[in-house]
C-alpha cells in the first residue's frame, strides 16, 4: 500500500478544533482526493463519531478503489478508553457502518499510552488481527503521543503500521528513532500533525493545547520570522515535514476546503532552506520539549528542562 506523501485528517470534521460548516467539511474531503491524496485517516473519538458519520455522507459516491482510509479505535471520549476484545469488535463494526463501508485499510489503536500497555499487547492486539482474519480490516497497529509506548509494541508484538504525531515537526524530531525500528520490523511509519495543533501557525492555538509559555513564544519568534521573509511558517513546517521519505505519509487535516488546497500547493513548492536553518536556530532552546499524555509510566524521559 503506498500512501500519498500528505493525507487527509478528518479529525477537523469532528469539530476537534472548532464548529464546522457541513458543506464546507464534506467538500473538504473532495478536494483532499481531487488534489491526488489518496488516504483518509479518522477515528471513532473524533466528534464522537461525527467524523465518521460525515465521511459517511461523501464516501458512498467516490469509487472505493481510489482511496484508502483508516480509522482508530480504544479512545471513545476524553477519559473513555475501552480495549477490551469485545468492544474492538463492536468497535470496527459501528465504524464501517458509519462510513458505508466494506472494509477497512487500517486500523488504530487509539492514544494506548492512557491504558495498560501490557495488557494491549496481550489482548487488544490479537482482537485487532482477528478483525483482519475475517476481511474487515487490512492492516493494524496503535497510535499515540510518547515515543515508549511505539518501541514497546514494537518489541512485544507485531503490527503493520503506526502513526505518531507532534513529534515530527519543526520544534520535535524525536519519531526519527523510530525509523531505524520500523525498518527493522517491517512496519509502515505514519507522521501526523505537521502544525503541533497550530503551534506552528499564525492561529490561535485552542484552548487544550498543553504546549508552556517558553515553547510558545519561540513559535511566536520562529512565526515573526517567517512572515518577515514572506512566508507562513505553516508552509515551512509542512514542507519540512513532508521531505523526510521516512514517513510513509503526513497526516493533517482541516475542514475548510481553501485550507486543504493551499496545503497541496505548499507542498508542491521548494522549501527555503536558508529560512528553515533560521527557524531551527530560533527553536533549538525548545528542541524536542513534550509533554506528558497518559499515563506517567508511559511516557519519555523528558530531553528538555524549560522549568
Amino acid at each position: 500500500m503506498e500512501l500519498t506523501k500528505l493525507s487527509f485528517g478528518a479529525s477537523s470534521l469532528g469539530q476537534e478544533f472548532r464548529n464546522v460548516d457541513l458543506n464546507e467539511a464534506l467538500q473538504s474531503v473532495r478536494v483532499a482526493l481531487d488534489s491526488g491524496m489518496n488516504f483518509i485517516d479518522t477515528a471513532a473519538y473524533y466528534g464522537r463519531g461525527m467524523s465518521e458519520m460525515l465521511l459517511g455522507k461523501v464516501l458512498p459516491g467516490i469509487a472505493r478503489d481510489s482511496y484508502y482510509i483508516g480509522t482508530k479505535l480504544g479512545r471513545f471520549a476524553p477519559q473513555h478508553f475501552d480495549f477490551s476484545p469485545r468492544r474492538v469488535s463492536e468497535s470496527i463494526d459501528i465504524s464501517l457502518e458509519r462510513m458505508k463501508l466494506d472494509y477497512l485499510d487500517i486500523a488504530l489503536l487509539h492514544d494506548i499510552e492512557f491504558v495498560d500497555v501490557d495488557k494491549v499487547i496481550e489482548e487488544t492486539i490479537p482482537a485487532l488481527r482477528k478483525e483482519v482474519d475475517k476481511g474487515k480490516v487490512r492492516f493494524i497497529g496503535v497510535s499515540g503521543y510518547p515515543m515508549k509506548i511505539f518501541k514497546e509494541v514494537m518489541e512485544k508484538s507485531e503490527i503493520d503500521v503506526l502513526l505518531t504525531y507532534n513529534h515530527y515537526t519543526l520544534q520535535n524530531d524525536m519519531a526519527t528513532q523510530l525509523v531505524p525500528i520500523c525498518k527493522e520490523k517491517g512496519v509502515g511509519l505514519m507522521n501526523g500533525a505537521p502544525f503541533a495543533a497550530r503551534l506552528l501557525t499564525n492561529a490561535e492555538l485552542p484552548e487544550w493545547h498543553k504546549s508552556i509559555p517558553p515553547v510558545r513564544e519561540a513559535a511566536r519568534k520562529a512565526a515573526e520570522h517567517c512572515q518577515q521573509n514572506g512566508v507562513d511558517i505553516a508552509q515551512l513546517a509542512l514542507q519540512f515535514t513532508i521531505a523526510n521519505t521516512d514517513f510513509a505519509t503526513c497526516v493533517t487535516g482541516s475542514a475548510n476546503p481553501s485550507r486543504v488546497a493551499q496545503w497541496v500547493q505548499w507542498s508542491e513548492q521548494p522549501i527555503d532552506q536558508q529560512l528553515l536553518a533560521d527557524v531551527q536556530q530560533i527553536l533549538k532552546p525548545v528542541h524536542n520539549w513534550f509533554h506528558i499524555e497518559g499515563r506517567p509510566e508511559n511516557n519519555d524521559q523528558p530531553i528538555v528542562d524549560l522549568s
